[in-house]
């Protein structure tokens, strides 16, 4: 639990990102101000800041939600993961009590770290990371640390005349052991809930474990009367008790964990689960958050599909929580369907940078953009582009918590020549653009195309993604595929898209996780043998490792990355038959601007390449002017400091493709190969080459 200084005065967050008509978002708010809150809805037509551009542009949507007051409440949040027995355990011995564990601490030193409580009993790391028990009021530890990422073995027997505490070494690393007996009065007899990797005092859990922990179990004369075994049940929240009660998981922790058994002969959980019996937990944790509700909103039937704000105001204090409304399953009211890719946008959520700087906060105060950024809020949960506090990198994800930059008007880079935006932010530039042209459209979030398959997306004429649709599951791709192959007509506007593989947990569809598995830009490596997703037990990584890459489904893949920096097309196609794709327009060079990099061809480039699955009758319509020395290959596609997948020059292979293809089914594919190319259809007033070439293609299949 956090304070008030440490916390922005108002925010809030929805339990869900999407909804269709008579579905209902509940809202959890928390305030610190003494005055009510103040919520009105909103229609989001333009999320870039940029006085440049068109600024913040919202409808008012008072007609669909009344607005309201509500009562200011603090809510609070709690991280740190841990494990709770469902029972208490009572139990008096005659002759001794035993607690004992198998442990892998991932930081050492600096605080206390509960492995195993009950009652008077604490096992525990001190506060140099060496093994201790405490009983009631008395504290004894071997005084000697245990080795930082190393297994070791716990065993503490208390006696009535005497307390012994063993700390033995396992694995590859061997160093001496430690027993240490020291005479003491004892009460044999253990009372409450068992608690793994924390210990609780008046309900709130504190001294959070880092590490691995397996194979923890309570013994009272010579009895079991306590067990758990974590390779049991590992894609659920539940550590699944051998003897005496299951315990509840909190705050998520890392499942499919290698245990101290594990050697390498085995990579996946489920062949070997005996190799896979330990849960890392950590002290920074934190996911949904459970906050109360503060009031409700059931979307009415006559609502527009399209991007909403529920905004709040408090005092001086403003909060601003997106959501997207879909059209009734089955029944679309456009002919273009729109996908939002909130399974990225939760990816991303709360991001801190590492590059972020103070100094932002003067673009941010100038534009009035929005004012926090999660570099300043680590407490909240950072993303999966973040470490935890022991240095490993976090692999779940969830849109229940305040999420900073899914926020309009949120910057994620302060520095740049340009509106410096991405995820929803600048897929609001394809938004507003397709307001600016009159294009009705219809939005569907990755959440029903996962839930929903290609029902969720038939009878459209045509479905675009916008700027960034990096992560799927096996799900959301096949009802890509179906849609294409079945007829449809798919846009790919972005770049870096169909990358990463994820899961979505069986028992909180708001819990992802992505395990950065052997390749790709990793913003960390997952550890060895720990490939495997633990939510659905699937190979993890890359959708290129899992034998579909994205040249399969639109014809381009992730290539090259630079700095956020873009750069024009060049028109390679001269082609009469495709004429129709550049007309209106004169120039070779096309989109020499833009919101996003200040150029329509930028940041994050895919290719087409035959060998990876790009149709063999693709049409490159053109392809980037491309600075080579601001990009580099992504790791994927480099063999040594010589050679690449390519075959040829690396310069070659650093380039955006913009396709086309006629698919045998009927259907086609355009894409961009660009993270940046929506990032040019708002410039000079929509006024503009890019601006002409999107529209000629959409409109193509739409009219």
């Amino acid at each position: 639990m956090t304070g008030h200084a440490t916390n922005p005065p108002l925010l809030g967050y929805a339990d869900c990102l999407s909804a269709r008509p008579g579905e209902t978002v509940a809202f959890k708010v928390s305030s610190y101000e003494n005055t009510p809150v103040s919520a009105q809805l909103v229609r989001s037509i333009s999320a870039d800041p940029n006085p440049a551009g068109q600024g913040i542009v919202e409808e008012d949507a008072s007609q669909f939600f009344k607005p309201l007051t509500f009562a200011s409440t603090v809510q609070h949040f709690f991280p740190g993961s841990y494990a709770i027995a469902s029972k208490q355990i009572t139990a008096s011995a005659k002759a001794k009590l035993v607690l004992v564990a198998t442990v892998f601490p991932s930081m050492i030193g600096g605080q206390r770290q509960t492995i195993l409580s009950i009652g008077q009993f604490d096992l525990h790391l001190d506060a140099m990371g060496a093994a201790a028990i405490q009983a009631g009021e008395r504290v004894i530890t071997t005084s000697i640390p245990l080795k930082k990422r190393n297994w070791h073995r716990i065993v503490v027997t208390v006696e009535a005349s005497r307390i012994t505490i063993e700390q033995s070494t396992l694995g590859r690393v061997k160093t001496n052991g430690r027993t240490v007996c020291q005479p003491c009065d004892n009460e044999l007899a253990v009372s409450g809930f068992p608690v793994v990797a924390a210990r609780l005092c008046d309900g709130l859990a504190s001294q959070h474990f880092n590490g691995k922990i397996e194979a923890p179990a309570i013994i009272v004369d010579d009895q079991t009367v306590a067990k758990w075994d974590f390779s049991r049940d590992i894609t659920s929240t539940t550590g699944v008790a051998t003897v005496g009660p299951d315990l509840s998981l909190i705050n998520f922790p890392a499942r499919a964990m290698t245990g101290s058994r594990w050697d390498g002969s085995e990579m996946n959980w489920n062949h070997k689960p005996a190799h896979y019996t330990a849960i890392h937990f950590h002290e920074d944790d934190i996911y949904d958050f459970g906050w109360k509700t503060s009031f409700t909103f059931t979307i009415p039937a006559d609502m527009p599909s399209g991007a909403y704000v529920m905004r709040l105001k408090c005092g001086a204090h403003e909060d601003a929580i997106a959501f997207f409304v879909c059209p009734p399953l089955g029944r679309p009211k456009a002919k273009l369907c729109v996908l939002i890719s909130t399974f990225t946008y939760t990816i991303y959520g709360n991001h801190a940078r590492p590059d972020y700087d103070p100094s932002w906060c003067a673009r941010m105060d100038a534009w009035k953009a929005y004012p926090h950024n999660p570099a300043q809020y680590p407490h909240y949960g950072l993303s999966t582009y973040n470490y935890h506090s022991d240095g490993s990198g976090i692999c779940h994800a969830s849109h229940r918590r305040p999420l900073f930059n899914l926020r309009p008007g949120y910057l994620t880079f302060g520095a740049t020549p340009c509106s410096g935006l991405r995820h929803f932010q600048a897929d609001s530039h394809l938004i507003s653009w397709l307001h600016a042209k009159g294009i009705d459209y219809d939005l569907i979030t990755d959440r029903e195309l996962h839930r929903d398959g290609v029902a969720a997306i038939e009878g459209y004429r045509v479905v675009t993604t916008a700027t960034h649709p990096e992560y799927h599951t096996e799900e959301t791709l096949n009802a890509l595929r179906d849609y294409r192959d079945q007829s449809g007509n798919l846009s790919y506007l972005g770049g870096n898209g169909f990358y990463w593989r994820i899961a979505v947990h069986d028992e909180n569809d708001s819990m992802l996780e992505i395990r950065r598995a052997e390749d790709g830009i990793r913003a960390w490596a997952a550890e060895p043998g720990e490939y495997y997703n633990a939510f659905d037990g699937k190979y993890g990584g890359l959708w290129r490792r899992n034998g579909r890459a994205p040249q399969e489904l639109v014809g381009v893949g992730f290539a090259a990355q630079g700095e956020f920096y873009g750069a024009p097309y060049k028109r390679l196609c001269n082609d009469p038959d495709y004429d129709w794709v550049f007309a209106g327009i004169e120039e070779n060079l096309i989109g020499d601007f833009g919101f996003s990099g200040n150029g329509a061809a930028g940041f994050e480039l895919d290719r087409i390449d035959l060998h990876l699955g790009t149709p063999d009758n693709t049409i490159v319509l053109a392809s980037s002017v491309t600075p080579h020395d601001a990009f580099m290959l992504v790791p994927e596609e480099q063999l040594t400091h010589l050679t690449n997948l390519s075959g040829g020059p690396e310069k070659d292979a650093l380039r955006a493709d913009m396709v086309y293809v006629d698919m045998p089914g009927g259907g086609s594919v355009f894409s961009t190969g660009s993270i940046t190319f929506c990032g040019s259809l708002p410039w000079n007033d929509f006024d503009n080459s890019v601006s002409r070439l999107l529209e000629n293609v959409l409109r193509k299949h739409l009219d």
